[in-house]
């Protein structure tokens, strides 16, 4: 957009809101098009916490211009940003000493309000918890849940929905090649220091692929979204100057065309007198000469 009006300012030219009208609703939808979403990440990388813990938040971004919060909501509070329940720390959110009632949903917003993945966090008052995988996991891969304390892990129970899965003595368990069905709540429960809270667990399905024809070879991997966004609006911002010079020359030619220009006249005005004179002066010094030849 202010490559357009550059251009034209540079010229002398008044920005004309119809041309604007054209160059600037279509640049900077583009360019807020452009605008990379943030990913909530939090450490340590697990949703249950033991109170007392330190945990921290942080919106990991691109561009930092969108002005990503941290918000969350609670049983105590709804949409509250960092400096109502933590230590801010740019686009990060700090707990010292995190508590029960930290529980709940939180994710980061920006100014326009779009959102990012949000993540569901447990504090427990207990000496237990599941430690499992934070955002969702991809059908097929492999899921490891550890039942454990603050320093280590703990022989234990693993349930799903409820239902026992199977003991482990060394206190981890993994599934392998996860399905849908695989989705659910999961928990450990040890003999010796309880029950950890219960965490879902969300399985993701793979993109569909579709294989080239024999003889076929695959065609080149399509470039990321955020590239072909960049390519496409850096080819408007240097397309839209020529653009606009064109619907200006168009215009200019116009205008002298359809101009209120007097129309030239091809008729000769009458001779005057002394005109008429000179001509007949003419005629008799031609006569005169004539006949002195004839002599």
């Amino acid at each position: 957009m202010s490559a357009c009006v550059s251009v034209m300012c540079r010229c002398g030219l008044t920005v004309s809101p119809r041309i604007l009208s054209v160059c600037v609703p279509v640049v900077s939808s583009l360019l807020f098009c452009t605008t990379n979403q943030a990913s909530l990440t939090v450490s340590p990388s697990r949703s249950q916490m033991l109170e007392g813990e330190s945990v921290s938040l942080s919106c990991e971004e691109d561009d930092s211009s969108a002005g990503w919060k941290l918000r969350r909501n609670t049983t105590r509070d709804t949409r509250t940003e960092c400096d109502d329940w933590g230590e801010s720390a740019g686009s990060s959110c700090n707990f010292s000493y995190i508590i029960t009632l930290e529980s709940g949903v939180y994710w980061c917003e920006s100014r326009e309000g779009a959102t990012s993945n949000s993540i569901n966090i447990t504090v427990t008052g207990g000496s237990v918890i599941l430690q499992s995988p934070v955002l969702p996991v991809m059908e097929g891969d492999d899921v490891t849940l550890h039942c454990k304390t603050k320093t280590s892990n703990l022989p234990a129970g693993f349930y799903k929905d409820g239902s026992l899965i199977r003991t482990e003595p060394a206190g981890h368990m993994t599934i392998h090649h996860v399905s849908e069905s695989d989705e659910g709540l999961y928990k450990c429960h040890s003999s010796s220091h309880g029950e950890s809270p219960s965490s879902w667990i969300s399985v993701t399905g793979k993109p569909t692929t579709t294989a080239p024809p024999p003889g076929h070879e695959a065609p080149p991997p399509a470039r990321e979204a955020p590239q072909l966004v960049f390519t496409l609006v850096r080819h408007l911002v240097v397309l839209c100057p020529y653009f606009i010079s064109t619907l200006l020359m168009v215009s200019l030619y116009r205008h002298r065309h359809t101009g209120n220009d007097l129309p030239v006249s091809m008729a000769t005005p009458p001779p005057t007198q002394a005109e008429q004179g000179l001509d007949d002066d003419y005629d008799d010094v031609i006569a005169s000469v004539t006949t002195e030849h004839h002599f």
